[in-house]
């Protein structure tokens, strides 16, 4: 950290601070021609909005962040566009401890930043959000720049707008940049690490976005399994799983939260297979990984795992229902004032004991759990049972281990639980029939103070229930 007068300056650590990306986007039109397009034009009044939903929400985050930095200036940019290629820009989306910070969220401003000035002689921080306001029509910004330019990307908003709208003090980021020279732009894993574990616990108005957020993701998988003839008559019909769950998360969202895995046959034992490119055909399993992003950019993660054709096959249904019962047992693991790892430990126990019955393991199923000499199981399922969940798909992810792993279950929390088991087609330790079989089950939960609750069991997860649910779906199409 390094000091400015009597004050530190701290800069969130994995978010760019503001540059200019649309210097090379202007295009060279005339003053002539600029004075001939900005006649003719009427009036755009500005009104100002009610205050979000959550105004209070974030003011009171502003409030905790303010309390554990006296006496430093922090500075937490929004991030700027990215290039994607020549003159096109990835789609902008706002950095996830902003977001929280500010509630401006899908319709943030690419470039902005929220500054805590220290209060000269009192406590607390004078909080301002920075950004470029709207230019008008009589400015060459209007038309001539493609990056920013409303006559090219449409309306933008002005500062007293956002003001009313977010309840935060708002001011043109000129202001901001005409301060360089005493803003020194540090990274501080401090700063970083408060933000991430002040997600840890969600308030009224997270927990109602990651239900929102859910049920947008359970009408997507409904529109999966409806055009599950259409997906199998393609060649590559992971790709239309894919296009069709991005559909619902655009129409009833604002994105997908993460790349959509659809992974049908063997390609389900690759955790994160994303290409998805391959054919979808019956008889073999698809595992369906996917999440809606809402507009507050709260986003689900929900996976299933499908008969193509409809109906398991025996060994399918043995697979599928050991890990049904591994996500019930860490479900129940799960309460109010246990270790976080508790629920993954619990899953793994079940994994280990049903690939010893099967004869899978060259060891005991308690062998096998014990940490020091054992892992046998693991070859099968690599990856942990949760993740903490919220505005980031994996949230939360800079916390400390003694916060988050190693941390307590508290009503508020917002996590996943998703065991699996992957046989590898090439895989010699296990029988034939079991090579090429992947499934995963992941639900997400919120703790409570009577214990946990499923935000996606409405979503059908028993095998009876899946196959019921393909073929009530499939009536209709």
């Amino acid at each position: 950290m390094s000091t400015t007068g009597d004050s530190d300056t701290i800069a969130q650590t994995d978010a760019e601070t503001p540059a200019s990306t649309s210097t090379n986007r202007r295009q060279p039109y005339g003053q002539g021609f600029l004075d001939t397009i900005s006649e003719g034009w009427a009036e755009r009044p500005e009104t100002a909005p009610p205050a979000r939903d959550q105004a209070a929400y974030t003011a009171a985050r502003r409030e905790a962040v303010s309390a554990a930095f006296p006496g430093k200036r922090l500075v937490i940019p929004a991030g700027d566009l990215k290039q994607r290629s020549n003159d096109t820009d990835y789609p902008f989306r706002a950095h996830s401890a902003f977001s929280h910070l500010t509630g401006w969220a899908s319709d943030a401003e690419p470039g902005s930043v929220l500054l805590f000035e220290p209060r000269e002689g009192a406590a607390g921080h004078d909080v301002t959000l920075y950004f470029r306001e709207r230019a008008d029509r009589t400015t060459a910004e209007f038309y001539s720049d493609a990056s920013i330019g409303e006559f090219w990307i449409g309306p933008r908003p002005a500062l007293a707008g956002v003001a009313a709208d977010l309840g935060l003090a708002t001011a043109h980021i000129d202001e901001f940049e005409a301060r360089d020279g005493e803003l020194v732009l540090d990274e501080d894993d401090d700063l970083t690490r408060f933000v991430s574990e002040l997600r840890l616990v969600k308030d009224e108005y997270e927990l109602a976005q990651m239900q929102l957020a859910v049920d947008v993701t359970a009408r997507g998988f409904d529109d999966i399994v409806a055009n599950l003839p259409t997906i199998i008559a393609h060649p590559r019909g992971e790709r239309i799983v894919e296009g069709v769950f991005h559909q619902r998360a655009r129409s009833d969202g604002n994105a997908i939260g993460y790349d959509t895995i659809a992974a049908s046959g063997p390609h389900a034992c690759y955790l994160h297979w994303t290409r998805n490119d391959g054919a979808v055909v019956p008889g073999d399993l698809i595992l369906i990984d996917a999440g809606a992003e809402v507009d507050s950019l709260y986003t689900a993660d929900i996976t299933r795992t499908l008969p193509v054709s409809g109906t398991f096959t025996d060994i399918q249904r043995r697979i599928y229902e050991t890990v049904r019962e591994a996500a019930d047992a860490a479900f129940a693991a799960a309460q109010p004032g246990v270790k976080f790892r508790s629920v993954h430990e619990a899953a793994m126990r079940v994994i280990a004991t049903r690939v010893a019955e099967w004869g899978l393991l060259p060891v005991t199923a308690e062998e096998a759990l014990d940490a020091d000499r054992g892992g046998h199981h693991r070859r099968y399922m690599v990856h942990g049972t949760s993740h903490h969940l919220g505005i980031d798909v994996h949230d939360c992810a800079q916390a400390r281990r003694d916060m988050y792993y190693d941390g307590l279950l508290e009503p508020g929390m917002v996590f996943t639980i998703e065991p699996g088991l992957y046989f590898q087609i090439d895989d010699l330790t296990v029988p034939e029939e079991y090579r090429g079989i992947g499934v995963r089950i992941e639900d997400d939960i919120v703790m409570t103070a009577d214990g946990p609750v499923n935000l996606s069991a409405g979503i059908p997860r028993t095998a009876d229930e899946v196959e019921a649910w393909i073929a009530r779906l499939s009536a209709r199409a």
